[in-house]
């Protein structure tokens, strides 16, 4: 796949898209997702996994909530990936992983993934470039096992935000009290490794990019929302899907 530079992508919405317009194509393209997603479930032979990365304040939550929130629950399934455990570290890295991948007929979203123990811990130097690599080569190893002998789709979003404008959702949240729950002074620490953050990324991007990022333009929620759906729903009608008949 063609090289990613993030310096080199837009952060905004291309020129052209009008908000509005755009918007009713999303409700459209989502009222159309349910409809999909069910006829996953019914047909059972394939599974979908959706990796939603992107630094603090990028609308991992967000993209979460107003794409998938009105598809029926029954067929997709959030994991968010925090800080292992001490049980989850007394295993190999991808242990607690790989027991939330979706099984046919499902859909699954991981609300930050696997990436993070090649990201953070990076940063942090928790780990050496030599265990990074091998793990981003495990990485691509797990993600071939669920494509190739799973039959599972990866979709993989990089929410793509300036640094202005993470730093104004990240003030919004000692101001709007419906937002001061997520409120983290880490938050502005880690704002403050954005170039270090950047460089592992692009790292990821460029050791980690057999199945391939999406790097989505998220400065504006509309946008953002609009790419997820319309990239999920393009794959759902690429396989062709159909309901099962009566069994005999």
């Amino acid at each position: 796949m063609p090289k990613i530079s993030l310096a080199n992508i837009d952060t905004k919405a291309p020129k052209g898209f009008n908000k509005e317009q755009t918007k009713a194509k999303t409700a459209k393209l989502i009222e159309e997702l349910d409809e999909l997603q069910n006829l996953l479930y019914a047909e059972s032979k394939h599974s979908v996994l959706i990796v939603v990365q992107g630094m603090d304040a990028s609308g991992k939550d967000g993209a979460t909530r107003n794409v998938f929130g009105k598809i029926n629950p029954q067929g997709v399934s959030v994991a968010s990936f925090k800080a292992p455990t001490a049980e989850e570290l007394s295993h190999d890295f991808l242990w607690r992983i790989h027991k939330h991948v979706p099984a046919k007929g499902m859909i699954q979203i991981f609300n930050r993934s696997h990436y993070e123990d090649i990201l953070i811990t990076r940063v942090h130097n928790m780990i050496d470039d030599k265990t990074a690599k091998l793990r981003m080569k495990a990485i691509n190893d797990f993600e071939s096992l669920l494509a190739q002998h799973s039959n599972t789709h990866i979709l993989k979003f990089y929410l793509h935000i300036s640094p202005e404008e993470q730093q104004l959702r990240l003030k919004e949240r000692l101001q709007d009290p419906r937002k001061m729950w997520k409120y983290n002074e880490n938050d502005f620490k880690e704002a403050k490794l954005w170039d270090n953050y950047m460089k592992v990324y692009q790292d990821c991007f460029n050791y980690c990019g057999d199945i391939p990022w999406i790097v989505t333009p998220s400065d504006q929620n509309w946008y953002k929302e609009y790419i997820i759906a319309s990239t999920l729903h393009k794959l759902l009608k690429s396989l062709k899907m159909q309901y099962p008949g009566i069994k005999k």
